[in-house]
């Protein structure tokens, strides 16, 4: 598992790739966690788009950045989840607190 971090403005995109459990949610935690604290975003963005699977450390993960951006004033978007994920999210109730958007392919297949 690895994340990659994209600073815009006033906004971070942490584009997640492989798979999301507790032995990987950590590293991933500190390391969001410690560029919101040095840019103080007004959005963070989660790009789910190359995560192929994820179990309740993935939420936990979102929940964690949520609370955080949330005490700075700031929003979170949770994007490109697979079905899977999406279901996962939505069931926890996710969807209540954060923006959530499935991937363009998964949208589609529902028209």
């Amino acid at each position: 598992m690895s994340v990659e971090l994209k600073k815009d403005d006033k906004k971070i995109i942490a584009f997640l790739k492989g798979d999301i459990d507790h032995h990987t949610a950590a590293p991933i935690r500190s390391k969001i966690d410690e560029i919101i604290s040095l840019q103080k975003p007004s959005l963070l963005i989660i790009d789910f788009n190359d995560v192929s699977f994820m179990d309740s450390s993935g939420i936990g993960l979102v929940l964690g950045r949520y609370r955080l951006m949330n005490e700075l004033g700031g929003k979170v978007r949770v994007e490109n989840l697979s079905k899977s994920v999406y279901k996962v999210m939505s069931l926890s109730g996710m969807d209540k607190l954060v923006e959530i958007k499935k991937r363009e392919e998964e949208k589609n297949e529902n028209n």
